[in-house]
């Protein structure tokens, strides 16, 4: 609790009346919008500035718009993971062959959706600690539970501010595990489950193809078709298919680009280009050519011109 919160009781006891912790952040927010309304007011008598008044956005924060399909599900001898390869900034896609399946352990990976960066950070993080962990341990395996009370106890810490909504999945010495991962630190166990924009439509492909004791061929290519189906159905979604078996007996495989739906070389390859854009060698003149050996021993301090750093 902050400063601004109310009386506690007694030691041990839970505190006690009202909580204005945000009661600063509402004021601002309040004073913000008020200012607004009154330049928009201001300026409403002139032609132009009545035709834009009220059309800028409030100061009210907004919540941040991700995009991704990730999956994950336990089949008979193992767990397989999944996901696109589209990350967006805004509605323009930054990358179309984004990483978001990482490494937490040699039996452990962890599916990443929300900002990529917190993602990314927040799985180096904890990769590292079960790292010390382990070496701590005298090298033995690192428990999935262990990774996934490790990303949650983080995730709760900061209440949500770290946009990282995980699938884990891994292999240790009580089976397979495929655990999902809330912002928030809210976790669940289930035998699979899909998170990201494109969940729903992966969703509908794992309830109605997904079977216990699946074998491995069977599981690999569900996914793939759960996350075709986010790809094909949801804007944040899309470019290539990465997979992740992990094995128990401890072998796992990573395919990236396991499947390529939208592979633009064909089309590119089709197109012909006139041969005029080419430019031959001997197409600029060479007027002058000249060449100068370096000195006996190379460059010296002798032809390096010192200065003085200004401070």
């Amino acid at each position: 609790m902050s400063e601004f919160t109310g009386s506690t009781g007694p030691e041990g006891s839970a505190p006690s009346g009202f909580s204005f912790e945000n009661m600063h952040r509402n004021a601002m927010i309040e004073q913000m919008q008020q200012q607004q309304a009154s330049a928009s007011n201001a300026g409403a008598h002139g032609p132009a500035a009545s035709a834009s008044a009220g059309s800028s956005p409030g100061y009210l924060p907004m919540a941040t718009k991700t995009g991704t399909t990730i999956v994950g599900l336990v089949y008979k001898d193992g767990v397989v993971l999944g996901a696109d390869t589209r990350a967006t900034g805004g509605s323009e896609v930054a990358d179309k062959n984004c990483e978001k399946i990482h490494y937490l352990a040699p039996n452990i990976y962890c599916c990443g959706a929300g900002t990529a960066a917190d993602t990314e950070k927040t799985t180096e993080l904890i990769s590292s600690q079960l790292e010390l962990l382990r070496m701590n341990m005298g090298g033995t395996q690192s428990r999935v539970v262990t990774a996934c009370t490790m990303l949650k106890r983080m995730l709760f810490r900061y209440q949500g501010y770290i946009s990282a909504a995980l699938v884990l999945g891994g292999v240790d010495a009580t089976g397979p595990h495929v655990y999902q991962i809330y912002p928030h630190g809210s976790t669940g166990k289930l035998p699979y489950t899909t998170m990201g924009s494109g969940s729903l439509a992966a969703m509908s492909v794992f309830e109605t193809g997904w079977t216990e004791g699946m074998s491995e061929a069977e599981a690999v290519e569900l996914v793939k078709r759960a996350i075709l189906a986010g790809v094909f159905n949801d804007l944040g979604s899309g470019s290539n298919v990465d997979t992740c078996v992990i094995r128990t007996d401890g072998t796992t495989t990573l395919d990236r680009g396991a499947v390529q739906p939208n592979d633009v070389q064909p089309l590119r390859d089709s197109i012909r280009r006139s041969d005029m854009l080419n430019m031959r060698a001997g197409t600029t003149a060479v007027l002058k050519s000249e060449f100068t050996a370096a000195k006996r021993g190379g460059v010296t301090l002798a032809d390096v011109t010192v200065t003085e750093m200004e401070t």
